[in-house]
């Protein structure tokens, strides 16, 4: 259970539902509801099934690259950290070119991309999702972190359905302040990231006997 919350926690604020929400009716703009609610439902089973992908895989991934545990939670925590001041500061362009904008607005399927790739399983959701397998044991382990993915989807599909009420409830005031919000937790967790990586390779074996063996060596050194 422990890890379920966890995970939640962890992919909560990096999601960020309640920025996703006015982008959300932006680019359905002039769909029905049945409408609407099919593509949110879409794009949550597609977030899923990428966030699963990465969970069963990404170990195999680090290894396949050479990549240690200390060093993804580091370049993990480098990115997140990197979201999150890009949330306490947002801009106002979205990074979209104004030929992939007018795309996203004529296209009648939203819900792979960009619904669920980039903006609902983006590069933070994926490197924290490979993070979380470092504190998997067992096949229940997994089964935990998967289990706080889907919590994290159902608050997804409840906030996209009920975007239109969210955004004439908080205003843009409101939103702009639950994003600063997201944006200082997501910093936090990419800086508690960086610092677990951090400990992790200063309390290696392989770097304290590095170190044991220098000292030795300068000592012997300086003997006559």
């Amino acid at each position: 259970m422990q890890l379920v919350i966890a995970t939640a926690v962890a992919l909560l604020p990096i999601i960020n539902p309640f920025s996703t929400a006015p982008m959300f009716l932006a680019i359905t703009e002039g769909y029905s509801e049945a409408e609407r609610r099919a593509q949110a439902g879409r794009s949550v089973i597609y977030m899923i099934c990428i966030l699963a992908a990465f969970l069963a895989g990404g170990t195999y991934i680090m290894k396949s690259f050479g990549v240690s545990l200390p060093g993804l939670r580091i370049a993990g925590g480098i990115l997140v950290a990197g979201l999150g001041m890009g949330m306490l500061k947002p801009k106002e362009d979205d990074g979209q070119t104004p030929a992939e904008r007018q795309e996203t607005l004529c296209k009648r399927d939203v819900s792979f991309t960009p619904l669920a790739m980039p903006i609902l399983a983006g590069p933070g959701a994926i490197s924290v999702t490979i993070g979380m397998t470092s504190l998997a044991t067992g096949l229940m382990d997994y089964l935990s972190i998967l289990g706080g993915i889907l919590l994290v989807a159902a608050l997804i599909y409840i906030t996209l359905r009920l975007s239109t009420r969210l955004v004439r409830l908080l205003g843009v005031t409101g939103l702009n302040a639950m994003t600063k919000i997201m944006g200082f937790l997501i910093l936090c967790v990419g800086v508690q990231f960086i610092v677990n990586g951090v400990v992790e390779v200063a309390s290696s074996t392989e770097l304290i006997q590095g170190i044991l063996r220098a000292i030795e060596q300068a000592a012997s050194a300086k003997q006559p």
